[in-house]
């Protein structure tokens, strides 16, 4: 042990002056401070720190590069296919066509521009709003619609008073259900023999009227039928009515808004709203909206007063052309041009349709609601994806549907006839009033119109049982397109042979 110790000597000694060297180099120079001198050993230190940095990024960006042109070989090498079905194949699932619509929409426009141009450069302009007035008119001073439509709140009346005595008792059931028979049956005949009868009675003041009155007639029916229910129930001291809703639940009602119960509903005032609501179906309590919505109201004022002018003048220019080019091919009875007018026919007749549809069921009806706070806006569904002739007829016209399935279908069966019998009564009665308000304004009985609706029953068998999905829809789109057009064919050219060829005779 003790030959170490010189050695030991040795490095102490070392150690000891390189620790004087290093204390000497810290002592201040040429008048600078402890201070300066530290300042500079802390920036050698900061500046090995930052080479330290930059030398560890450099490595980090080296590894980065080399992962990523490892990860692009592997997607190079990797397989580019895989198992899937096309988009436009079924098995595929795609259903997102929205570029396919628009363009659908585009051809459009474009080859109803194109039919127009002709239209125009064949014909001229044909409009002329002042013979729109003669379609209503014969005779400045006869005005037999008006006075029909003013005559209309006799009926009313007559029905508001039956049920107030049937109320008090004052009348026995059998009398009243006597006195409403007759007052419903006058109203279908008394303004169908004016509209034969008086000479200045147009063809469309008379559908006018009839249509008029023939609502009217289902608001009466169900008028009749509600307060009868509400009598039933009272007498057995029923506490709820659900079927006419005569004390509906909270949710119907708005703050400060006043329920109504049997007999409190029979008043003019009650009366007078359901006529003029955009229903069929009569209701102590309807549903009612908030307030009035100014710009709702508005904008379909708006819609109904452009799409009567549009409808207006595309059937001057479009429609009635077409028209009279037809009857030399259904005079000669020649099979080809029929066809080809019958086709030519369809277009127009199916976008004015169309247009009716929007203007009534939407705009006109919307506006009535609006303006009366009628809460139920479901004036219609999406008959437009029917896959079947029955769904479309069940959701093009919903008060229509609700009335026949309320007050005709559902009693039918409660009385035992059988569902396709129930179903066919409802296709006959729509049958009748499609003829009634078809034949008697023009003042002439051909029934294409009430043969167009029967035929719907095997159509709709058909189609239920043979065809489906899409098949199905188009059958019921080309039922609408080519039915219409070639029912109004048969009527012009029977309303021509009868007023024109018999005058030229």
């Amino acid at each position: 042990m003790g030959d170490f110790k010189p050695a030991e000597a040795l490095t102490r000694r070392r150690r000891a002056t390189l620790a004087g060297a290093r204390a000497a180099t810290l002592q201040p120079m040429n008048g600078r401070s402890e201070a300066a001198y530290q300042s500079l050993v802390t920036a050698d230190i900061s500046l090995d720190g930052g080479q330290k940095k930059r030398d560890y990024s450099l490595e980090t960006t080296r590894a980065k590069s080399k992962t990523k042109r490892r990860n692009d070989m592997s997607d190079m090498l990797s397989s580019c296919h895989k198992t899937q079905e096309s988009l436009l194949s079924s098995a595929s699932g795609y259903k997102n066509y929205r570029g396919v619509l628009n363009w659908c929409v585009v051809m459009l426009v474009l080859s109803n521009a194109r039919l127009f141009l002709e239209n125009l450069l064949r014909y001229g302009i044909l409009v002329d709003p002042i013979q729109v007035i003669s379609l209503f008119l014969n005779d400045p001073y006869s005005w037999p619609a008006a006075c029909l439509v003013i005559v209309s709140n006799v009926f009313i009346l007559v029905a508001l008073y039956t049920e107030r005595q049937l109320s008090k008792g004052s009348f026995s059931e059998l009398v009243g259900f006597l006195v409403h028979c007759i007052n419903m049956a006058v109203m279908l005949t008394f303004p169908a023999a004016v509209v034969l009868l008086v000479p200045s009675m147009t063809s469309v003041g008379g559908l006018f009227v009839l249509g008029t009155y023939t609502v009217l007639l289902l608001k009466l029916y169900s008028y009749k039928d509600v307060n009868l229910w509400c009598r039933e129930l009272s007498t057995i001291k029923a506490k709820k009515l659900s079927r006419s809703l005569s004390c509906p639940s909270e949710q119907h009602f708005y703050e400060g808004e006043r329920k109504v119960c049997y007999p409190g509903n029979l008043t003019l005032r009650d009366m007078y709203y359901f006529v003029l609501a955009p229903t069929l179906c009569y209701e102590l309590n309807f549903p009612r909206s908030p307030k009035i919505r100014m710009s709702f109201l508005l904008r379909r004022l708006f819609e109904m007063l452009f799409f009567i002018q549009l409808l207006v003048g595309l059937t001057q220019q479009w429609m009635i052309p077409i028209i009279q080019s037809s009857m030399k091919p259904l005079e000669d009875m020649d099979l080809s041009r029929m066809t080809e007018r019958l086709l030519r026919l369809a277009v127009p007749n199916h976008l004015l349709w169309l247009m009716f549809f929007y203007s009534f069921f939407h705009s006109s009806m919307n506006f009535t609601a609006e303006l009366l706070r009628f809460g139920d806006r479901q004036f219609y569904k999406d008959w437009w994806n029917s896959e079947s002739v029955t769904y479309f007829w069940q959701n093009w016209n919903i008060p229509v549907h609700k009335w026949c399935l309320r007050h005709f279908y559902k009693p039918l069966l409660r009385r035992g006839v059988s569902k396709m019998l129930s179903q066919s009564a409802v296709f006959f009665l729509s049958a009748f009033f499609h003829e009634y308000l078809v034949s008697v304004p023009l003042r002439m009985f051909r029934f294409w119109a009430f043969m167009g609706m029967m035929a719907q029953l095997p159509l709709a068998w058909f189609v239920g049982r043979f065809l489906r999905g899409n098949y199905g829809n188009a059958a019921v789109w080309i039922s609408i397109i080519i039915g219409q057009p070639f029912a109004v064919l048969m009527y012009v050219h029977d309303y021509y042979v009868i007023h024109y060829r018999q005058e030229g005779d």
